[in-house]
């Protein structure tokens, strides 16, 4: 695993540190004896289509989608051809009614990465079929790193945190310089306990126009990209 050039100087220092040679070493494991979703060369994907001064919005999920072909390294992504599972499903609906955008047929995100909406899990990895399977194995201490290098930087951003968990990271951010859109998860399990009707997107680009910044284009392309 090779972290984009962007990146390295900010958290070069955590690929040193006993906890990641520990996770290095239980993933190599894991792939010698099991399918690990996302492939390896796409385990850093949100920090490559997101360079580190390019962030202007991060969404946080939790694991990588366990089933085959779905998990590419963005979360809540999906590569072309697989069909939008049901949180990505409830995320479009609230699209619609936030922004008028036309939900697409399929469930790439690559679109909103590469205008600088960091796409983070907390865990990066995970064994196929087997959702949490990766977690506490150390994925957690560096994306947090992720988190707080953010938070450190003077340039503002938006944190748009889905669900308990996400909402756990508030502590990483330094809400001074940066912005909290925080709501339930997009989950059928609790999308109408608050998810719907949260607007997360237009208010995160009213945050973008109060500091000078470009807005997002939320609205996904009807085809997807190959990445």
């Amino acid at each position: 695993m090779k972290l984009p050039a962007s990146w390295k100087k900010h958290l070069a220092p955590e690929l040193e540190k006993p906890y990641f040679h520990q996770l290095q070493e239980f993933l190599e494991e894991e792939r010698r004896t099991h399918q690990v979703f996302p492939a390896e060369e796409d385990v850093f994907a949100a920090l490559e289509l997101t360079p580190y001064d390019a962030v202007k919005v991060v969404i946080l999920g939790q694991d990588p989608y366990h089933d085959v072909g779905q998990a590419h390294g963005l979360s809540f992504s999906v590569r072309p051809g697989v069909r939008p599972p049901p949180s990505l499903l409830n995320i479009y609906k609230e699209l619609k009614t936030d922004l008028g955008c036309t939900p697409p047929k399929h469930g790439n995100l690559s679109h909103w990465a590469r205008q600088g909406v960091l796409l983070l899990n907390t865990v990066l990895t995970v064994q196929a079929h087997k959702p949490t399977s990766h977690r506490r194995k150390g994925w957690e201490h560096f994306t947090d790193a992720i988190i707080r290098t953010l938070g450190e930087r003077d340039k503002p951003m938006v944190f748009i945190l889905w669900g308990s968990h996400a909402q756990s990271k508030k502590k990483l951010i330094d809400t001074s310089r940066h912005a909290i859109l925080e709501s339930a998860h997009p989950s059928p399990l609790s999308a109408k306990a608050g998810f719907f009707g949260s607007r997360p997107f237009s208010q995160a680009n009213k945050r973008l126009r109060e500091w000078g910044e470009a807005e997002i284009d939320w609205c996904l392309p009807a085809e997807a990209s190959d990445s």
